[in-house]
């Protein structure tokens, strides 16, 4: 199911000297925080075997990426063993290559919209399954699919494996400016976020709200939406709160990680 990039360790000397200036503290924090997120996904069920991928700008770039290397799955991704790419293909800091998919979809997205710090995609059961569905994926119906509403793009055209940029810019083209979710039809979703905690947490309550879809859906009883202007309210409350929350949320995976699976730290 997976390809992997022909990339080559090309990195010339003044983008060697522009990798070595970034804040090293800053990137092991970013390291940190998105192994934690591959650990604690793989923990709720979110991975795929060793496909499925996480990125994340590097903190004061708008040149290099983290991504996952493939082979791995996502529990036994370190914060060492992420890959540093640039937008142009190249492994420049790492062993082992991406996903072709990984470095057509994120670097694409990560060059056509800036704003996107960390981009994180999945095949998770549950928001996956509404991917499968005609019509829009997400009702309006509970609290917590609240978060999402005025944020969502879907993607109606499957186009078979990305494994081009012009199927990166594709995807990247259903991006509005305020669309942080896209819904992939008979494919996934896609988290974009302006931090990695801000990313982790979305992709943590898109699987909850998309659970809690899938079970009222069970229930052969019509579902009671909630009205727009008090849907457009109460996701202009939660998004208020959102930053702070976020952050709250990952550190709190990186304190359970810490006990439980501490290797994740190196």
């Amino acid at each position: 199911m997976a390809h992997t990039m022909n990339t080559g360790r090309v990195l010339d000397e003044t983008a060697a000297d522009r990798l070595a200036a970034l804040d090293a503290p800053a990137v092991r924090e970013a390291r940190l925080d998105l192994a934690a997120s591959f650990r604690m996904a793989a923990r709720l069920g979110m991975g795929e075997g060793i496909c499925n991928h996480f990125s994340a700008m590097l903190p004061g770039s708008g040149e290099f990426f983290l991504v996952n290397a493939y082979g791995l799955a996502f529990d036994e991704i370190t914060a060492s063993n992420l890959l540093v790419c640039d937008l142009h293909g190249h492994v420049v800091q790492g062993a082992g290559k991406p996903e072709a998919t990984a470095f057509y979809i994120h670097a694409r997205v990560h060059l056509r919209h800036p704003r996107a710090r960390a981009v994180l995609h999945t095949h998770m059961p549950n928001a996956t399954a509404l991917c499968l569905l005609e019509g829009d994926p997400l009702l309006w119906a509970g609290q917590t699919a609240l978060k999402f509403w005025g944020r969502v793009a879907v993607d109606e055209h499957y186009n078979g494996l990305a494994l081009d940029e012009s199927e990166g810019d594709r995807i990247a083209a259903t991006l509005g400016d305020q669309d942080d979710i896209v819904f992939m039809k008979n494919h996934g979703v896609m988290i974009l976020g302006e931090s990695i905690a801000r990313a982790w947490d979305d992709l943590y309550f898109l699987e909850r709200a998309a659970q809690v879809q899938r079970l009222a859906a069970c229930m052969n009883r019509k579902i009671k939406p909630i009205a727009p202007d008090i849907a457009a309210r109460t996701a202009a409350q939660m998004m208020a709160q959102d930053p702070a929350s976020a952050r709250a949320h990952l550190d709190s995976v990186r304190r359970r990680l810490m006990r439980s699976e501490p290797e994740f730290s190196q």
